[in-house]
């Protein structure tokens, strides 16, 4: 049932005078908003009472609670959080970034002997890494980014998916699955244990085919310790690419925080930290296309 503008005047007018009328309170108070002028807006007290209020800013905020509509976070000094992102929006909820680094020309066929396999054909390989709300794995984790690189056209090429609502999942793993080919050779760090089977667990829960399925697989985190185990306090990535690839991060966001840091963006929070877990990923799957060169090569260390 809704009020009309003259009723709820005629009403305002009656609550002035003693033992006039009060505005009423129940659900018949319901109006139409749009029906009411700019000066009216939901009465602080009650979301159900309208009154009389020179603030449109107010009533634009009273009406937002009503609604129960999300307001943007801010700092201090009242500006918004930085809520820029990189990337193409290529689906609802999923951007994609794609780049191309320059690297040294890289031989079609690699020595595979340090993973106990043959040659490695240079172009079937996808290095890949995820992001994920936890390191527990279990229906209850999901990546919310996949990065992959692959060499094509001269250089490497990496490309980043993520997500920035959380019903952007489905349309992330369809995009992912269109990277993988029958040819296809996984190459991660750890990802045999831990990225593999989540993404099989998040394509089975989206009832997909999982496309990761049958396709070959390199892990370099067990060559890597069969090479380097007891020459430095430890065989994380982090360790191999300073102590082998001589690559030390600046400003890289620790991956506990990654989850911390998708989830605040979620909740209207600024995009400097999600862009610096985009940037932590971005250098994995790079470090994981020269530590596959130095393995092959079966020299302790990168060339100079």
């Amino acid at each position: 049932m809704s009020i009309s503008l003259a009723k709820l005047q005629q009403l305002k007018h009656q609550s002035g005078q003693p033992g006039g009328a009060r505005v009423p309170t129940g659900p018949s108070a319901v109006g139409t908003v749009a029906a009411l002028p700019p000066s009216l807006s939901i009465a602080r007290a009650h979301p159900l009472v309208y009154e009389a209020s020179g603030d449109p800013e107010a009533s634009l905020e009273r009406l937002r609670t009503l609604l129960r509509v999300r307001t943007p976070r801010t700092v201090r000094g009242g500006t918004h959080h930085d809520r820029d992102v990189p990337g193409d929006e290529i689906a609802p909820g999923v951007r994609l970034v794609e780049r191309m680094q320059r690297c040294e020309p890289v031989p079609e066929w690699l020595d595979g002997a340090f993973d106990r396999k043959g040659a490695l054909r240079s172009r079937d390989l996808l290095f890949f890494d995820t992001e994920t709300t936890g390191l527990a794995g279990g229906t209850g984790t999901r990546a919310f980014m996949i990065g992959a690189s692959d060499w094509a056209d001269g250089g490497l090429r990496v490309r980043q998916l993520y997500l920035t609502t959380m019903a952007g999942e489905s349309a992330m793993l369809d995009a992912f699955a269109g990277w993988l080919r029958p040819t296809t050779t996984l190459v991660s760090y750890n990802g045999k244990c831990y990225d593999a089977p989540l993404l099989a667990t998040r394509y089975r829960l989206a009832r997909k085919v999982n496309p990761l399925m049958g396709l070959a697989h390199v892990d370099l985190l067990f060559p890597s310790r069969r090479r380097w185990r007891g020459t430095w306090e430890n065989c994380r990535l982090a360790t191999i690419e300073r102590e082998v690839l001589r690559v030390v991060r600046e400003d890289d966001l620790p991956g506990a925080e990654a989850p911390a840091a998708w989830l605040e963006y979620l909740r209207g929070g600024a995009a400097d930290k999600l862009r610096r877990v985009a940037k932590h990923n971005h250098q994995d799957v790079v470090s994981l296309a020269r530590l596959i060169e130095v393995l092959a090569a079966g020299h302790p260390d990168i060339r100079d």
